[in-house]
């Protein structure tokens, strides 16, 4: 992989696992982290917008508990994420803030990124964060997630938070340096694999389990990951993170497997809303409205003539031009009994008749598919 490759890649999420993280005593592994800090340093000043997806909690939370990691009972790991997590974030403002970086702590569930609703709002919190120049530390609450946390991992929460920010590309460090025909410390005729263009069963197949004690994943739920991903338009990397300055090593050529993109983000978000078939509600624009999408802009509650049917902020609605034709679809950022209070309000007055300050659009480009009319 190339300079010139990763610097086509604009908004990165980093996913670090647990095995470089953490020492064999289940404590933060400083000098790894201050070095991992040194690179996205290095990739902010090249002009990289950094999200960091971060293992660990559960097993610096047993050493903080005194309990053994194999051998406790759920509630005793839950307890041990919510300990451990304290520990985890402030290690990573620390190490950042040598840099005069700020962090911040979030903590999802899969409903964060799958329900709609949810999923709009993760990503106004996440994209305000980026605005604000803090590096995103998100990790799966396990507190909470019972089930994920018995077979969770934080490789497909990476893919999902890639989908949620439309990142460009995906990074996933561990403790090995790429994809292999079979797993390399069992099998010495395995090859390595530089380059996927798209994800088979055989390819699943190659990948074995957990390949340590620490981490729930292996090189099957990294495949799972990428295939989320590279879907989502976000090019997958696999490297090895046990080797100095990881990322800084990547920028530079190192070895690495690269999955590649289906399209970009945009478009394969796009071809995503474009395919629903839940629509619950309908929007009926002015012509100016409908002009104004046409040059890229998003819908504004003061381009919008009528409300119909019952939504959700996060359901898809259809939005439809002065003359009936349909003009696309997209994801509705307001209820419809907020949408019809506002219709026909400039952006400024919607706190006045909500009661609340809330967005300025009703349907941001970014979540809107327009459909082709000639």
């Amino acid at each position: 992989m190339s300079t010139l490759f990763l610097n086509d890649l604009r908004r990165l999420i980093v996913k670090i696992g647990s095995t470089l993280l953490v020492d064999n005593a289940n404590r933060i592994n400083r000098d790894w982290l201050n070095d991992l800090e040194e690179d996205v340093a290095f990739l902010r000043a090249a002009g990289h917008q950094v999200l960091i997806v971060s293992s660990g909690a559960v097993a610096i939370g047993s050493h903080v508990l005194g309990i053994n990691l194999r051998r406790s009972r759920l509630e005793e790991l839950q307890a041990a994420a919510a300990a451990g997590q304290v520990q985890l974030v402030h290690a990573y403002q620390d190490a950042l803030g040598r840099h005069d970086i700020n962090a911040a702590q979030v903590l999802l569930t899969p409903d964060d990124t799958e329900v709609r609703r949810r999923f709009l709002n993760v990503r106004g919190t996440l994209e305000k964060l980026l605005e604000h120049d803090v590096i995103p530390i998100i990790n799966e609450n396990d507190t909470v997630a019972t089930d994920e946390l018995r077979y969770g991992d934080n490789d497909r929460l990476a893919a999902r938070v890639a989908q949620v920010v439309m990142a460009d590309g995906l990074i996933l460090l561990s403790d090995v340096d790429g994809f292999y025909t079979a797993d390399p410390r069992a099998d010495a005729e395995a090859q390595f694999i530089g380059s996927v263009d798209y994800i088979t069963e055989e390819h699943l197949e190659m990948a074995g389990g957990s390949g340590s004690s620490l981490g729930s994943g292996g090189m099957r739920t990294k495949l799972q990951a990428a295939r989320i991903a590279t879907h989502a338009g976000c090019v997958t990397i696999v490297a090895s993170g046990a080797i100095e300055r990881p990322l800084r090593a990547l920028a530079n050529g190192g070895k690495c497997t690269v999955f590649a993109a289906e399209a970009t983000p945009a478009a394969a978000r796009k071809q995503w809303l474009a395919g629903m078939l839940a629509v619950c509600g309908e929007l009926r624009l002015d012509a100016g409205a409908a002009a104004a999408l046409e040059s890229g802009s998003s819908l504004l509650p003061v381009g919008m003539t009528e409300v119909i049917g019952h939504f959700r902020r996060g359901d898809a609605v259809t939005l439809v031009g002065a003359d009936g034709q349909e003009l696309g679809r997209g994801l509705a950022a307001y209820a419809s009994d907020e949408a019809i209070v506002i219709k026909g309000c400039r952006s400024e007055q919607i706190e006045g008749k909500l009661g609340y300050r809330g967005r300025s659009v009703m349907v941001h480009r970014d979540d809107m598919v327009l459909f082709d009319r000639k």
